[in-house]
This record gives C-alpha cells, structure tokens and sequence, in this order.
C-alpha cells in the first residue's frame, strides 16, 4: 500500500498527532533535549492525566514507522526544574526517519490499540497538502491532537466571526466562491474584528490566511452538509463528489497565499506584475517593479526582484530557479515551518533565499536562521529598491 493510503487508513476513525518536525527534533539546534516534542494535548494518547509541575513520568510503547520497522519507545512528561513538556523518545541505533533530510516533514502517529501506535514521516509537498486536506488541517499550525470525535465534527468559529461568515455565506450567489473572492472577503473580515496594522505585515498575513481557511470550512459545512446526510447512488457518485472537495482545498492554499500577498503588496504601495511572461511561458509570481521594467534592457538588473509563493517548498523550490533569467538572487515566500540544513545548503548555492512569516523563522536550523528575512524585512527591501 503507498504509504500516503496507509498513513490515512490508520489515522481514520482513530486519535492521532501531527507536527511538523523541526530542527530542535533531530538535535542540530544544540538543545540538551532529545526525541520528538509533543503538542501539549498529546498526553491523551498515552496518560489518563495531564503530567503536573515538579514531576517525571513515562510510558512504554510500541511503533511501527511507515509501515517497515517497529521500535520500543517511551513518552515521557518532564515537569521537574524548569522544564515542562512531553518529548518522544528512544528509537533505537541507526533510525533512518529523524534526520536532516526529514526537517520539515510532517510526522503522524495514530494511536491503533491500547500500547500500539503507528508512526508516518511524509516527506513530499504533495502527501503532506493532501494529508491536511483530508483531515481540514492548516498548514499554519506547528502540531496538534486530532481525536476521532472530532473527525466527527467541525470546530466552529466564534460568535462574532460566525455572524460575518454567514454574511458573507447568504450574499453568495454561485455554489462556491473563487479563491480571490474569499482572499478579499477574509481581509474584510479581519479589519471588522481586529482593525489592521501595515507595520505588522507578518502578523496580519497570517490572521488573513487563518480566517480565511476558516471561511472556507464554514462555506463548505454550510454547502455541503445536506449532501453528505443522503446516501449516494453509487461509489462513483461518492467518489466523484469526495474529489470535488479535496481538489478544491489543496489548490485553494497555494492562490490564497499569492493573493494575500498581493494585497498586502498594495497595502504598502509596492509595485510589481504578477504571474506575468519573463521568458517563453515562464511566469513568475511577483516581478518587482513590474514586468515592463523587467523587458527593459536598460533597466538595472539589480533593481529587479523576483518572489515565488509556495505554501511548501521541499520539493517545489528549484521551480522558480529558471522562471526570471536577468535575475540571479531569487526570494521564494514559503509557510513551509523549517527545511532540512542540507536543502537550506542546496537553496543557497543555487540562489534562493527564503521569506517566511516571523514566528516560523525559529523553525529552521540555527546557522540559517539570520539568512532568511521575514515578510516585513522584504517589504523594506523591495521599497528601497523601488523608491531609488
């Protein structure tokens, strides 16, 4: 079975965490801390009670990863000193999946039967999308619990937002909404509850791609909840609508981010073209300060920036490496929550430097970390560019 199908059959109908596996995981931090840190909710899985201040506790297991090798593990609380966190470890001598290369990759563990667990590392940008598809997950958050009741349920907005959801939900007159449509609707319902700030553009990008990922949820819960009560003729019939959906949420996340971006471009009166010819078909997302400049022979090359989008970027990065040939440094905007240090090696010898929101900058190995600028230092950087 690929190992995406089966990273799915266990995690359905069953409690199970995820995270994205960070520098600090695989020790190249310099951390005194060792194993796999835990969401705070974890403790479920493993405990009858959440661990206290001032104590240890731990738990045998055992985990089979990725369907091939199975190891004896332990979870433990530390709750003694300053320390406070649940941490997975002992894996045994020469474990292949907690590495370098796996910085960024996204770590399952399903809880099956009462001492057995099933463990999943899925490395690729396209397993991953559609593992947080599948299960409404947001690529914004680090880890969390899923258990299998909630499976059964939507998490609701606030009471507030709600009310603004279903505004927005009753003016609609198609089935669904395009993704700039929401992008714009998601803005304007950020601003009615929590105003805006252009000197937090890091901030704000976030809160835009959180609401709207949660309008998308409500306008899909409100849409489709009748469909989903009726049995439907046959499989196909099933099949066909369960594709509808999923291929509608992976390709949302990748358009929201550019158009988010946009806006916050303008917000900030930046110039620049979007998803406009450079060479042959190749069409960047952003050139700055606009695509005629960039055709311009006489137009200073170092005055051009080039920005790709990609929600994830393990596999996608070397995409953009040929989509602007007068441009030699090219940024890439990724949520991606840390890259592998040899990955991060290969990004810079090729000429990519990465943009990321400031709170998923602590993600990435130390001795990279000052080499990637967040969206409010690349605003800076584009404006004084721009405005020479």
């Amino acid at each position: 079975m690929y190992l995406f199908d089966s990273a799915l059959k266990a995690c359905h109908g069953n409690t199970f965490i995820y995270k994205f596996i960070s520098a600090n995981d695989i020790g190249i931090t310099g951390s005194h801390q060792s194993g796999l840190y835990m969401p705070v909710d974890s403790w479920s899985l493993f405990f009858d009670t959440a661990g206290l201040k001032g104590t240890n506790k731990d738990r045998e297991i055992r985990i089979t990863w990725n369907d091939e090798i199975t190891t004896d593990s332990r979870f433990i609380w530390y709750g003694q000193g300053t320390r406070s966190e649940y941490r997975l470890t002992r894996f045994g001598r020469g474990f292949p999946y907690l590495n370098d290369d796996n910085v960024g990759s996204l770590f399952i563990l399903a809880k099956t039967e009462e001492d057995e667990y099933l463990a999943y590392i899925l490395d690729s940008d396209e397993d991953i999308e559609r593992f947080l598809a599948e299960f409404e997950l947001s690529s914004l958050d680090l880890a969390g619990v899923v258990s299998s009741e909630k499976q059964k349920r939507s998490l609701q907005p606030s009471l507030t937002v709600e009310h603004l959801f279903a505004q927005f939900f009753n003016s609609l007159t198609v089935e669904f909404p395009s993704t700039i449509e929401m992008s714009l609707a998601a803005q304007n319902i950020c601003s009615q509850i929590y105003g805006f700030s252009s000197s937090s553009p890091d901030r704000f990008l976030l809160k835009w791609l959180e609401t709207e990922y949660d309008l998308f949820k409500f306008i899909e819960g409100r849409r489709y909840s009748n469909i989903i009560c009726d049995p439907f003729e046959n499989i196909e019939q099933l099949l066909e609508f369960a594709n509808t959906i999923l291929n509608r949420r992976k390709s949302r996340a990748g358009k929201s981010l550019e158009n988010h971006l946009a806006s916050m471009f303008r917000y900030h009166n930046i110039p620049f073209s979007q998803g406009e010819k450079t060479e042959g078909n190749k069409r960047p997302d952003f050139i700055f300060p606009n695509i005629d400049m960039y055709h311009e022979p006489s137009f200073p090359a170092g005055n051009l920036i080039f920005l790709g989008a990609k929600t994830t970027c393990k596999d996608r990065w070397r995409q953009i490496l040929n989509e602007a040939d007068r441009i030699e440094l090219k940024h890439l905007f990724t949520l991606q929550q840390g890259i592998s240090h040899n990955q991060l090696g290969e990004m810079e010898e090729a000429g990519v430097q990465l943009v990321v929101p400031e709170p998923h900058r602590g993600y990435f190995p130390g001795d990279f970390r000052e080499k990637i600028i967040n969206l409010e230092q690349f605003i800076n950087l584009v404006q004084s560019k721009t405005q020479t």
